[in-house]
């Protein structure tokens, strides 16, 4: 009888090896997440510089910190800055997740009606599902500053909290739903990058219209 409890041992011992190495592998293989958290500061991110430095340092303690990490998000062209468009920064793809679930495998797949992003697969850099519709909280607005096909808008409103620089109650940014879920079923209200403007760039801001600052980062290649 000892023989066999022993043996049983080894052998969960084994398996649970075993598991732990492919959950390694996939996160190894990761090349998209929904950050875990933002900035602390609402939609003041220390500009394009600054929300890649924040998906570099999670990714990092995910253990993928080798890969280069962008944030998903447009830049609009204000007070003499460039516009730059948030599906430009991203590399080419394909992407997947931190259990290697694909979510799109280029750029046009990725802004088009069929890609594979919901709520089940926009998992943080550890894996962890997002809160959205129906949670509490409901955190499922993910920061973009995006037109529906990763654009950036045209300099004539706000809708990148200035470019990522302010934390106040003035200007908006446009967020998506991480969920594709809205209060109808129109199509802004399923987008994953272009559902509707903050109500300003406080976190208390993005708190009252869903959302806690968080965006998505990809591994561009």
């Amino acid at each position: 009888m000892g023989f066999v409890i022993r043996t049983s041992a080894l052998a969960c011992g084994l398996l649970v090896g075993a598991l732990g190495a492919t959950a390694h592998a996939q996160q190894a293989d990761m090349t998209f997440f929904v950050t875990s958290e933002g900035s602390g500061q609402g939609a003041n991110l220390g500009g394009l510089d600054g929300a890649d430095r924040l998906c570099q340092t999670l990714a990092q303690a995910a253990g993928v910190g080798a890969k280069t990490w962008r944030a998903y998000l447009s830049a609009q062209a204000l007070n003499g800055a460039t516009a730059v468009n948030a599906r430009d920064r991203i590399g080419r793809g394909p992407w997947q997740n931190v259990k290697g679930v694909v979510i799109a495998k280029d750029v046009a797949d990725l802004h088009g009606s069929a890609n594979n992003l919901t709520k089940q697969t926009a998992l943080t850099e550890m894996g962890t599902v997002v809160n959205g519709r129906g949670d509490t909280p409901n955190i499922h607005d993910v920061l973009t500053g995006s037109q529906p096909d990763g654009t950036a808008f045209s300099a004539g409103n706000d809708m990148t909290c200035g470019n990522w620089t302010k934390s106040g109650a003035d200007g908006a940014a446009m967020v998506g739903h991480h969920d594709r879920m809205g209060l109808n079923e129109e199509p802004p209200a399923k987008s994953w990058n272009s559902s509707h403007p903050s109500r300003g760039c406080s976190q208390d801001a993005l708190k009252t219209t869903g959302g806690a600052g968080l965006f998505y980062c990809f591994a561009a290649n």
